[in-house]
């Protein structure tokens, strides 16, 4: 599969399809293997590393971060924790006012809007494990879905040609 459109990241990512026009629009996370440009007809499409930061996105704002404050700590994160490389290993922390990571040695904690207490836990290789899952359900979900098309446009052929 090349990519994922708006509607399937929307389903695989329980985000909104508001929510992914405006994180799109604010640059918090544009859809990396296509985006509109501002064209009507044209699609976003989402890379799977794309579905994992919308899941860790959505997870820091519902457990009360603003949109300011996410969009400054993945700003923050992406330039200083490696994260294009190593999305998976990187763990963040959050009291619902800061947004931390946890260095890979898990005794250094970096504070990515530079203030806050500890309180609770995003295990990004979780959110990924879990976003990998969905997606092969999805991928079979649709290739089941295609599979019986093909038997059902195989049985109108046969009954034209019998009949």
């Amino acid at each position: 599969m090349e990519g994922f459109t708006a509607q399937q990241a929307s389903k695989l990512t329980d985000c909104t399809a508001h929510q992914l026009r405006y994180w799109d629009k604010v640059k918090l996370v544009p859809p990396s293997l296509q985006q509109t440009g501002g064209r009507p007809g044209r699609r976003r499409l989402y890379s799977f590393r794309d579905l994992v930061a919308l899941r860790v996105v959505k997870s820091l704002l519902d457990n009360g971060m603003s949109v300011q404050r996410v969009r400054r700590a993945w700003d923050y994160l992406r330039r200083t924790a490696d994260m294009e490389q190593h999305l998976a290993g990187v763990r963040l922390v959050t009291d619902g006012q800061t947004i931390f990571r946890v260095a890979s040695d898990d005794e250094e904690l970096l504070d990515a809007l530079r203030q806050g207490q500890l309180a609770f836990f995003v295990a990004i290789n979780e959110i990924a494990r879990t976003v990998e899952d969905d997606v092969t359900r999805f991928e079979l979900d649709r290739e089941r879905f295609l599979d019986l098309l093909r038997r059902v446009e195989d049985d109108v052929l046969n009954d034209v040609q019998s009949g």
